[in-house]
Order: C-alpha cells, then sequence, then structure tokens
C-alpha cells in the first residue's frame, strides 16, 4: 500500500513513517516543514514540499504518487496556543484538513487516518476515559478536530470514506533509529524533565478549580 503521510517530517508524523516503512508500505511525506524537520524524514519515503493551504499543491502530490491511503499528522497542536490565537486553529487546521479530504474525494482515495486528540474529552463523567465518552472540546485545537472527525463521519456517510480517528492524550517516546527532534520543545513530558534538570526555570500546570487537594489537575 501506498500512503501519504502529511507533517511527516513531525515528531510524531516522522516515527509514524518510519513504522510503516518497516511494515512494507511506501510512503509519500507531504509537509511545508514549519514545524517539522526535513532531515527527520526517512530516505527511503519519497518527500513533497508543499502546503495544505494550496490546493493546486496537493492535487499534485496526490496525481503523482498516487497513494492509496492518507494520513493526516500536520496541523497546529498546542492547547494554550489555540486558546490565544483562536482563529489561527479554527481557520488553518479546519481549512487545511478540509483542503486535503477535497483533494482526497477528487482523486479517489477513500482510507483516511486523522490524528485527533484526547482534549475531545474536557469534562469526562467517568475515568478511565473510553471511546464512548461524551465529546465536550476544551479548546479551539480540541474544536478544529471534532469538527474535522464530523467531516470525515458525513463522508463515509455520503461518499464511502472509511477512515479512522487516533485521540491520544501526550505522546512520548523516540526512534531507535532516528532519535526525536521537536525544537522548540512544545511536550509535557520532555518539558518537565527540562524543570527538573535544570534547563528550564518552570512549568506551567493551568487550571486551579479542579477537585484535587491544590486545585491543580495532577
Amino acid at each position: 500500500m501506498k500512503v501519504l503521510v502529511t507533517g511527516g517530517a513531525g515528531y510524531i508524523g516522522s516515527i509514524t513513517v518510519e513504522q510503516l516503512i518497516k511494515g512494507g508500505e511506501e510512503v509519500v511525506v507531504f509537509d511545508n516543514l514549519y514545524q517539522g524537520h526535513r532531515d527527520a524524514v526517512h530516505p527511503d519515503a519519497a518527500f513533497v514540499q508543499g502546503d495544505l493551504k494550496d490546493r493546486a499543491a496537493i492535487d499534485a502530490a496526490l496525481a503523482a504518487h498516487k497513494p492509496d491511503a492518507i494520513m493526516h499528522f500536520a496541523s497546529y497542536t498546542l492547547v494554550g496556543e489555540s486558546m490565544q490565537h483562536p482563529f489561527m486553529y479554527l481557520g488553518d487546521n479546519i481549512t487545511n484538513g478540509l483542503n486535503l479530504l477535497q483533494s482526497a474525494h477528487e482523486h479517489g482515495v477513500k482510507k483516511f487516518i486523522l490524528s485527533s486528540t484526547a482534549n475531545l474529552f474536557d469534562k469526562p463523567e467517568r475515568m478511565p476515559i473510553d471511546e464512548n465518552e461524551r465529546i465536550v472540546p476544551g479548546s479551539p485545537y480540541g474544536e478544529s478536530k471534532n469538527i474535522l472527525e464530523r467531516m470525515l463521519y458525513w463522508l463515509d456517510v455520503t461518499q464511502g470514506m472509511r477512515y479512522a480517528c487516533l485521540r491520544y492524550f501526550n505522546a512520548c517516546g523516540a526512534s531507535e533509529e532516528r532519535g526525536e527532534d521537536h525544537t522548540p520543545e512544545t511536550h509535557i513530558i520532555p518539558l518537565i524533565l527540562q524543570v527538573a534538570l535544570g534547563q528550564r526555570a518552570d512549568f506551567a500546570i493551568f487550571g486551579d478549580d479542579y477537585p484535587t487537594p491544590d486545585g491543580t489537575c495532577v
């Protein structure tokens, strides 16, 4: 199978690309390198530098490489930043995802995996959370992913688009062969380790009204 991976030069995307190639799949990476790194792209993957804002660039990549499936990792992903810049998240994440879905439909790609988020479950009614929990996005970032999930649902119903959504929490770990590179650092676990090592002054914990002894979410 040939898979086009958007955001394949980023942290999660690049490690996914590596695992796909190890599994014998053919991979095409589509990335604008705004947050990703060219040297993080597996040498056996084809690379297209392009932006999801550009429908012509997406169409050209799909026409040239004819993927059987798409894995969509490219997006803005910071909850806190989305609260400060909601239009950037609601605008770019949704518009770029729609561009990709429209191009996928026009080029006959019927398999799609969306990198979503557990931020869809901001007010869980039970723990641990499962996929049947009521969806209440906790930020513009979470809402942007929720809207993309709903788009996929209706494209499945009306167009036969088969899809899966990955609602993960905090990804961590590195590739054995290629390590990891997410500079500037935004991931919670490395940030905590940097504070513990004295490489960063502090770590912000958001919220003070949770039902815990000190009011934080920890």
